[in-house]
C-alpha cells in the first residue's frame, strides 16, 4: 500500500527534456506493433529520398546553366538542356511527393501516439486520489492536457521532419562546399549557419519567458472562466457579474501584455536573422563571382552555390519559430507527463484480490483518521453493520460523518485501525471490486450533461432499455419522465441543472438500483430537500434498501428513526449508540438534537399553515 503523504503537484521533481523525448519515443516505436514500426521505417526512407531530391536540384541547375552558357568541360551528349530541365522538374516533384508520402505514412504513428498518451493521462487522472483532485483546478488541468497533446503533434512534425532534415542538409552542404568550392567557402557557410543558429537560440531562449507568462495567464483566465461559469447561479445570486468580468479581465490583460512583448521581440529576432544570412550570402557569392572571373568556377557553380545556401536559408528562416515551439512543446509535454508520474496515494497492493461479498457485513475497528497530520478527524471509531440491517450515523456538522463514507469507498486509507467487509480488510482487495459492491446516493447529486437515460445507465453501462426503465419505475421517477416531451432522451443540462433537487435524487436512486450493489450508502441524501419531497424520496430509499446492508449518514433525525442502530458522532468520536427509542430514553445528545429538530419542524409547519 502507498503512503498517505501526498504532494499533489509532483512527486518526481522537474523532468528533463531528454526524459520527455525518451518517454515519447516509447509511443512512436511501439513494442509489439509491427505495423507501426514498419510505418516508421518507411517514413524515414521517404525522408531520406526527399532530402536527396532537394540536394540534387542545385546540381541539376548548375549543369543547365553551364550548358546554356556554353561553358567548356560540360558533356553535351549527356547534358541536354531540355532533358535537364525535365530532370529539375522531376527532382522538385519527387521532393514534394516523397515529403507528402512521408507525412501520410507517418500520420497513423503520430496520431496513435497522441491518442495513447492522452488516453493514458486521462485514465491515470481518474485513478488518482480524491485529495489530488480537490487540490487541483479543473480548468488549468484540462489546459495542461490540451497543450501537452498539441505539443506531441508539433514535436513529431517539426523535430522529425524539419530539425533532423535541416541538420543533415547542413552537414552535407558544408561537405559539398568544401569538396567542390574550397575550404574558404565551406568555412564561411559554416560560420554563417553557426552564427545564425546561436543568435536564434539565444534570442528565442530569452523570449521564452514571455511565452511562459502567456501560458500562465491563459491557464489562469481559463480556470477563472470555467469556475465562474460552473457557478453561474451563485454569481447571479450576489449580482457579481462585473466582479467576475474584472477577475477574468485581469488575467487576460496579463496575457495581452506578454503577447505584445513576445511579438515585438520576434521582430527583433527576424531582423537579426536577416542581417546574418545576408552577410553570409554576400561573402559566399563574392567568392563564387571571383572564381568565375578567374576561371576556377563556372557560372553554373555560381548559381549552384547560391542554390545550396538557399536550401539552408529556407528552413532556417523558421528556426526561431520551430525552436521556440519545440521548446514550449517540450515544456507542455513535461507538465502532462509529470501527471503520469504523480504517485497514486491510494493504490491496490500487488497481492490485492477481488472482494468476495457473502453477507455484506461492514465493520470499523478502532479507526483513526486525519486529512492532515496535525488535524485528526476520527478517533478510535468502532461499529458493525450486520448483514441486511440499517445503521445510521448522525451528529453535528464537522463531526466526521462524511469522512466515514469516503473511507468506506477507500478514497482515503485509515491512519490506524481497519475497515472490513465480511472480514476482508478493504486495503487488501482491489478498489474496483470494493466500489462495485457499494452503491451511493449522495447529498449533492451531480449529473452528466446528457440524457436521463444515460445518467441512469451510468450505474451499469450496457444495461438494456427495459432494465433502465424498470430502475426508473422503482425510483418513482418513471411518471415524471413519461410527461417530458423527449422522455428518457431529455437532456438534463450542465450538472443536471434542468432538473429539480428531488428529480436529481430520484435519478441517483435509479442509477444505484441499476447498479445492484450488496451494500448501500446514503450520504445525507435528503438533507437538501423540502419536507414533502424528502418523505417521497425516503419511501423510495426504504424500498431500495430492503434486504441490503445499509449505512445512512443523516442530518435530519426523522429519516433514521427506523434504523436498527443509530450512532451519534461528535468530534470524531461515537458518543452514543442505540435505537431511536433507546437514545431518546437516554436523554443525552441525540435527545437534544431530536427536540431541536422537532421544534423547528413544528414551527415550519405552523408557518406553512399560516401562509396558506
Amino acid at each position: 500500500m502507498t503512503e498517505n503523504k501526498f504532494d499533489s503537484h509532483s512527486q518526481t521533481g522537474k523532468r528533463s527534456h531528454l526524459a520527455t523525448v525518451v518517454t515519447l519515443l516509447d509511443y512512436i516505436w511501439v513494442s509489439g506493433r509491427k505495423d507501426l514500426q514498419f510505418r516508421v521505417v518507411i517514413a524515414v526512407l521517404f525522408l531520406l529520398a526527399a532530402e536527396v531530391s532537394v540536394i540534387m536540384s542545385p546540381y541539376i541547375m548548375k549543369f543547365i546553366v553551364d550548358d546554356l552558357t556554353g561553358e567548356k568541360g560540360v558533356d553535351t551528349l549527356i547534358v541536354v538542356p531540355i532533358a535537364l530541365i525535365g530532370a529539375y522538374g522531376l527532382a522538385r516533384v519527387f521532393q514534394q511527393a516523397f515529403g507528402e508520402l512521408r507525412d501520410a505514412i507517418f500520420a497513423k504513428v503520430g496520431q496513435n501516439a497522441i491518442r495513447q498518451v492522452a488516453l493514458r493521462t486521462f485514465r491515470h487522472l481518474h485513478r488518482l486520489s480524491l485529495r489530488f483532485h480537490m487540490d487541483r483546478q479543473t480548468g488549468g488541468l484540462s489546459r495542461v492536457i490540451e497543450r501537452g497533446t498539441k505539443g506531441i503533434d508539433f514535436l513529431l512534425r517539426f523535430m522529425l521532419f524539419n530539425i533532423i532534415p535541416t541538420i543533415l542538409k547542413i552537414l552535407i552542404i558544408c561537405i559539398i562546399m568544401w569538396t567542390e568550392y574550397g575550404i574558404a567557402m565551406a568555412l564561411i557557410t559554416a560560420a554563417t549557419l553557426i552564427g545564425y543558429i546561436w543568435f536564434t537560440l539565444a534570442v528565442t531562449e530569452w523570449r521564452l519567458k514571455f511565452r511562459r507568462t502567456m501560458n500562465e495567464k491563459d491557464s489562469e483566465a481559463n480556470t477563472k472562466a470555467i469556475d465562474s461559469l460552473l457557478n453561474f447561479e451563485t454569481v447571479k445570486y450576489f449580482g457579481n457579474e462585473e466582479h467576475e468580468s474584472r477577475r477574468f479581465d485581469r488575467a487576460i490583460a496579463g496575457y495581452e501584455k506578454a503577447a505584445v512583448k513576445s511579438q515585438t521581440t520576434l521582430s527583433y529576432l527576424n531582423i537579426g536573422q536577416g542581417v546574418i544570412i545576408s552577410l553570409g550570402m554576400v561573402l559566399v557569392l563574392y567568392l563564387a563571382a571571383e572564381g568565375v572571373a578567374n576561371g576556377s568556377m563556372t557560372v553554373g557553380d555560381f548559381v549552384a552555390a547560391h542554390g545550396f545556401l538557399m536550401l539552408l536559408v529556407q528552413p532556417l528562416n523558421f528556426l526561431g519559430f520551430v525552436y521556440r515551439e519545440i521548446k514550449q512543446s517540450l515544456v507542455d509535454m513535461e507538465k502532462m507527463f509529470e501527471l503520469l508520474f504523480v504517485g497514486r496515494e491510494i493504490d491496490d497492493s500487488p497481492s490485492a484480490r477481488t472482494l468476495e461479498v457473502r453477507d455484506a457485513a461492514i465493520e470499523f475497528k478502532d479507526v483513526d483518521f486525519g486529512y492532515e497530520g496535525n488535524r485528526q478527524i476520527l478517533h478510535k471509531v468502532s461499529f458493525r453493520v450486520e448483514p441486511g440491517t440499517k445503521v445510521a450515523i448522525v451528529g453535528p456538522s464537522g463531526a466526521g460523518k462524511s469522512t466515514i463514507s469516503r473511507i468506506l469507498f477507500r478514497f482515503y486509507d485509515v491512519n490506524a485501525g481497519r475497515v472490513t467487509i465480511d472480514g476482508q480488510d478493504i486495503r487488501d482487495v482491489t478498489q474496483a471490486s470494493l466500489r462495485a459492491a457499494i452503491g451511493i446516493v449522495p447529498q449533492d447529486t451531480v449529473l452528466f450533461n446528457d440524457t436521463i437515460r444515460y445518467n441512469i445507465a451510468y450505474g451499469r453501462p450496457g444495461a438494456s432499455d427495459a432494465e433502465i426503465e424498470e430502475a426508473a419505475r422503482l425510483a418513482s421517477i418513471d411518471t415524471f419522465i413519461e410527461r417530458l416531451p423527449d422522455g428518457f432522451d431529455t437532456i438534463v443540462g450542465e450538472r443536471g441543472l434542468k432538473l429539480s433537487g428531488g428529480e436529481k435524487q430520484r435519478v441517483a436512486i435509479a442509477r444505484t438500483i441499476l447498479k445492484g450493489p450488496q451494500i448501500l450508502l446514503f450520504d445525507e441524501a435528503t438533507s437538501a430537500l423540502d419536507s414533502k419531497t424528502e418523505k417521497e424520496i425516503q419511501a423510495s430509499l426504504s424500498e431500495v434498501s430492503q434486504n441490503r446492508t445499509t449505512l445512512v449518514i443523516a442530518h435530519r433525525l426523522s429519516t433514521v428513526v427506523d434504523a436498527d442502530e443509530i450512532l451519534v458522532l461528535d468530534g470524531g468520536r461515537i458518543v452514543e449508540r442505540g435505537t431511536h427509542t433507546h437514545l431518546l430514553e437516554m436523554q443525552g445528545q441525540y435527545a437534544e438534537m431530536w427536540a431541536r429538530q422537532q421544534e423547528a419542524a413544528t414551527y415550519q409547519e405552523k408557518l406553512e399553515q399560516a401562509l396558506t
